[in-house]
């Protein structure tokens, strides 16, 4: 199967997720890894199974300039709506100042994050991308989305406790935040297609978790409709 990676970007270093995929080689996946925004031509989308969206809205990690211009947006919907699968990887799911055609394709946008800290991750319920997968806790940006799509099937949770004063951000509003549990993976459909959305992934520890990297392996499936049968939920079978 080939894959698409587009990561790299001002806050994320492109090397964390390119080196994260490597394993699935083993499983029989293709990657391709593009760093750099301007090497992207939206018209070579068909030649992949599942793109992976570990980047947000800047060409580089040197350059914040925006890339998803509105022509590279509608590129993506018309990949999902005709069959592909878009795997949206922490920052993917980080709008920009005019990216609402992408955001409403992913079904969410990145709201904040606490000061890195230890974050559990567990699976909430049943699903094919969770087969074979149990609770992990690595320390990351636990990242709260603000989900806009009606359709997301939320199947992954994150929980941390209070970060206090070793908050990075005292100035801002969730300074010394609750303990929060959040959505941390969930699927929706869109045409054709499959979008899948997984929130961990901001340290090189995440990536490296063979439970996370379970967790890329079966979405990448899923988003590609290559579950095998007995990975199928009930909603295939009808």
């Amino acid at each position: 199967m080939r894959i698409l990676l587009l990561c790299d970007d001002q806050y994320h270093p492109g090397i964390i997720p390119a080196e994260g995929i490597i394993p699935l080689k083993e499983k029989g996946f293709i990657p391709h890894v593009i760093y750099d925004a301007k090497d992207f031509d939206p018209a070579t989308l068909k030649d992949y199974t599942v793109v992976i969206m570990s980047k947000c809205d800047h060409m580089t990690q040197q350059d914040s300039s925006p890339w998803k211009t509105a022509a590279i947006q509608d590129s993506f919907v018309q990949y999902v709506e005709n069959g592909g699968g878009l795997l949206v990887t922490h920052s993917g799911t980080v709008k920009g100042e005019s990216t609402h055609t992408l955001d409403a394709l992913i079904g969410c946008h990145f709201a904040f994050h606490p000061a890195d800290c230890p974050t559990l991750v567990d699976v909430i319920k049943p699903h094919p991308i969770t087969r074979g997968v149990a609770p992990f806790t690595e320390v990351d940006e636990h990242y709260h989305l603000t989900i806009t799509a009606r359709d997301a099937d939320i199947f992954l949770a994150s929980y941390a406790s209070p970060q206090g004063e070793e908050a990075k951000y005292a100035s801002e509003p969730y300074f010394n935040a609750p303990a929060a549990i959040r959505a941390a993976g969930y699927t929706r459909t869109q045409g054709k297609g499959r979008v899948c959305v997984l929130t961990p992934g901001h340290t090189p520890a995440v990536w490296r978790n063979p439970n996370f990297v379970r967790l890329l392996e079966n979405a990448s499936r899923w988003c590609a409709g290559h579950c095998p049968d007995h990975l199928k939920d009930r909603s295939e079978e009808k």
